[in-house]
């Protein structure tokens, strides 16, 4: 396994950015690199940066099981999404610049089907926005304990789920919230735009935990998608907003995929 840190200069944010890398390399199975390497780019939460995923989650094994190659972009509290009015566009960049830089860079396929986008928290909301938005580049989504939260932000009695967020940062953030409902940034909107054009959808792994803040949101997304009658996984069972509830939950999506999983690769987490 190889852990790498990179940065480059980006067009959509107008800066030098930064993010992580995981690739599964072992020179004793070169059989591994005959051919080009799933990717799985996975965001964040609130408060969070690229470099907390190194020591949490069980990265390492989850590259090196499942011969996955994986990126972990920043965000900087926002959400993933585009910031119009300073022309900073976070979801432009994890949907377009950081796949194409990727490949350019590293042996990966550029198969949708090969293609994951995931996240925790704020970035479970972001893999969610981004992954259904950019469908043509993502086959699959694994959002975890996801922030959806324009709902709790944009009704009549202003209520924060995170704490210490004010109504400032949120339009910082997601503009103006009196439209938020009529944009690609609200979930809801964006999937029933999607299912009303005929759009394909990416294969869709949700969890949140019963104790969680959050889960009336993510059941109630749920139960979108399933009066839709769009294809998902919604996984919920006790648990919080922590990483005892993260960490499972995010193994637990990818293991649900056809991945090039290798047998021997074994880990206290796993179950077959």
């Amino acid at each position: 396994m190889a852990m790498i840190q990179a940065s480059f200069l980006s067009d959509c944010l107008k800066r030098k950015v930064h993010f992580n890398a995981i690739l599964p390399l072992d020179p004793m199975m070169p059989e591994m690199y005959r051919t080009p390497l799933k990717s799985a780019y996975l965001l964040h939460g609130y408060t969070g940066s690229c470099d907390d995923w190194f020591t949490r989650h069980s990265l390492g094994s989850l590259s090196q099981r499942n011969n996955l190659a994986i990126f972990l972009p920043n965000s900087e509290n926002h959400f993933y999404v585009d910031d119009m009015q300073r022309e900073d566009m976070y979801g432009e960049f994890i949907g377009r610049e950081l796949i194409e830089f990727t490949r350019k860079i590293f042996p990966l396929s550029d198969a949708v089907d090969d293609t994951i986008i995931g996240g925790i928290s704020m970035g479970g909301y972001g893999s969610l926005r981004n992954g259904l938005k950019y469908n043509d580049v993502f086959g699959h989504i694994v959002s975890i304990s996801a922030a959806i939260i324009l709902n709790e932000i944009t009704g009549p009695e202003f209520r924060p789920t995170i704490q210490g967020a004010t109504i400032g940062y949120y339009e910082s953030v997601f503009g103006d919230l009196s439209t938020a409902g009529e944009r690609d940034i609200d979930i809801f909107w964006l999937s029933q735009k999607m299912k009303d054009k005929g759009a394909a959808f990416p294969d869709i792994y949700m969890a949140c935990g019963s104790n969680d803040v959050l889960v009336f949101e993510n059941r109630r997304f749920d139960a979108h998608l399933t009066g839709q009658g769009i294809p998902h996984v919604y996984d919920e069972s006790p648990g919080t907003h922590d990483e005892f509830f993260f960490t499972p939950h995010l193994i637990a999506g990818f293991d649900r995929l056809d991945l090039d999983r290798i047998p021997e690769m074994r880990n206290p987490l796993w179950t077959d």
